[in-house]
């Protein structure tokens, strides 16, 4: 029955009504993939934080709530500040506490700050700190320090007068004169004696006797020890040295270098050599695993991250482009052109730009115009934008008059209007921008929306998610709605194949009126 026909009923039974604006509270209502609603939660604020951690926020109470969103354990706490699997850290007061995701209380509510390494805690009360290991499930004292952090691999690295300490490492009390978190394996340590390596357990893989350690990425760094230069991998026990040289290696512009008697004579990769050869002038990266090669007799190469020739070393060419189809991007004579493996020019070098060539097309630019080229050399679309990107399962975003559209590979334009913005998102949608406003394209340039949402995101298949203002609804892939936009919030809760939609009401208060109060009142 509705509130109207409450009322309704009220009055022919002759009671005088009194309405009575109160709090707001809210109101969910739980709707199954088919979108009926199953279940209605009153006066709750429900939080999905994972696959199976739910928690009610109300009337400054925390509980963990089960598949059916009824409480089955009860946290200590007015909020939740952080969630990060499997932690639940919890504040009061300007007090934080730590709980596991399944209500196991680890450290009251009675810390300073509270930091998480996976299944380990860190608590701090003033300058004292505390350990807590899922595994061992006990709470083990620090000791008092300046600070005290996790590094990335798992060792907690405190700071004390004197230096540096280990605290869970086999030699807590031994003093550093400097630590750095490095990797998620590696510690970076520097002694008197030099730089080493330290492991997750604790302990020195590489002995502080290096005069430079510079991380390149990964496990792998360079290294110089009196006029030794060397390449080391970090391992879990031991730093393997993969390649050591007498001769200069340098380090810098993202490439490593090596020079015999001042000439370069080797390009390095992180474990050793990526090419040896006479001759090399200089090294220019082309895009993240590419280099241009250039040689003293004025040749240049394309060296892939294999220590292959994508392009052998050729004349002419003054920059070469990793491209694909066997056809590379090459700048000759100021114009640009495309190449085969050998260096041969097989579309002429005559535009002012190119792109890649993806899915049989490649992006060209002349008369400051872009268009499309095929591998053949024939114009496949019409130069005719301003900004064009490559083509992606058939689309591509182009740009005319400073707005944008899709085209397919025939130069068709795909939607009716141009807009100000279209950005391709991570699951292959276009995403259009127009007026402050956002719409949505699927992977075949079929347009579910025009620009008209203040905000818009696809969350499963035939559930975007889309906001007006201060208001949600749930938008299906043909356009239609699947839940109106009406709802203070939508959560979705996955793993349990529900939708939450928070509404947000104002309940009545019906009450008799005195007799008294009856006979005063004037009017029919």
């Amino acid at each position: 029955m509705s509130i109207k026909e409450c009322l309704r009923g009220a009055i022919t039974a002759g009671l005088i009504i009194s309405l009575h604006t109160v709090a707001h509270a809210q109101t969910w209502e739980v709707y199954d993939h088919n979108f009926n609603m199953t279940q209605r939660i009153e006066n709750d604020n429900i939080k999905i934080l994972s696959e199976s951690v739910r928690v009610s926020i109300k009337d400054k109470s925390l509980q963990l709530l089960n598949q059916d969103y009824k409480p089955f354990y009860t946290l200590k706490g007015h909020k939740i500040y952080q969630f990060l699997e499997p932690w639940l850290i919890v504040t009061e007061d300007d007090k934080y506490g730590a709980f596991h995701e399944y209500g196991e209380e680890i450290f009251s509510v009675e810390y300073d700050e509270i930091t998480t390494y996976y299944n380990k805690l860190l608590g701090r009360k003033d300058n004292a700190y505390f350990f807590y290991d899922r595994g061992a499930k006990k709470i083990k004292p620090l000791g008092s320090f300046e600070n005290a952090y996790f590094a990335d691999n798992g060792q907690i690295i405190a700071k004390v007068p004197a230096g540096y300490l280990l605290p869970l490492s086999d030699k807590p009390n031994k003093v550093y004169q400097h630590l750095e978190s490095i990797s998620e394996k590696n510690i970076l340590s520097r002694e008197n004696t030099g730089y080493g390596l330290i492991n997750r357990d604790g302990n020195y893989i590489l002995d502080p006797v290096v005069d430079e350690l510079k991380h390149l990425e990964g496990d792998y760094y360079y290294g110089l020890e009196s006029n030794q230069h060397m390449l080391l991998k970090a391992l879990e026990h031991k730093a393997d040295i993969k390649y050591s040289s007498f001769h200069r290696i340098t380090t810098d512009n993202d490439m490593i270098l090596e020079y015999i008697h001042g000439k370069l004579r080797r390009i390095m990769k992180n474990d050793g050599i990526l090419l040896d050869v006479y001759g090399m002038d200089s090294v220019r990266r082309r895009g993240a695993d590419h280099y241009n090669v250039y040689f003293r007799d004025k040749k240049v190469g394309l060296l892939n991250d294999q220590g292959k020739w994508d392009v052998t070393p050729s004349e002419n060419i003054q920059k070469l482009f990793p491209g694909n189809d066997g056809l590379y991007g090459a700048l000759i004579d100021g114009k640009y052109g495309f190449v085969d493996k050998a260096g041969k020019l097989r579309i002429a070098n005559r535009y002012e730009q190119i792109g890649k060539y993806a899915e049989g097309l490649a992006a060209f630019k002349i008369d400051s115009r872009w268009g499309y080229l095929d591998p053949y050399d024939r114009i496949a679309i019409q130069p005719q934008y301003e900004e064009v990107s490559e083509f992606n399962q058939g689309i591509a975003i182009v740009k005319k008059n400073g707005k944008s559209n899709l085209i397919d590979k025939n130069g068709k334009e795909l939607l009716p209007n141009y807009y100000e913005r279209i950005s391709l998102t991570e699951d292959n949608y276009y995403l259009t921008e127009d007026n402050d406003k956002f719409g949505l394209v699927n992977a075949y340039g079929n347009e579910i929306s025009i620009p008209k949402f203040d905000e818009v995101r696809r969350e499963e298949n035939d559930q975007i998610l889309i906001r007006r203002g201060e208001k949600y609804g749930i938008m299906r892939e043909s356009g239609e709605y699947s839940l109106p936009i009406y709802y203070k919030n939508i959560v979705f809760d996955k793993s349990n194949e529900r939708v939450l939609a928070e509404d947000e009401y104002v309940p009545v208060v019906l009450e008799n009126v005195p007799e008294d109060k009856k006979k005063n009142k004037k009017g029919a």
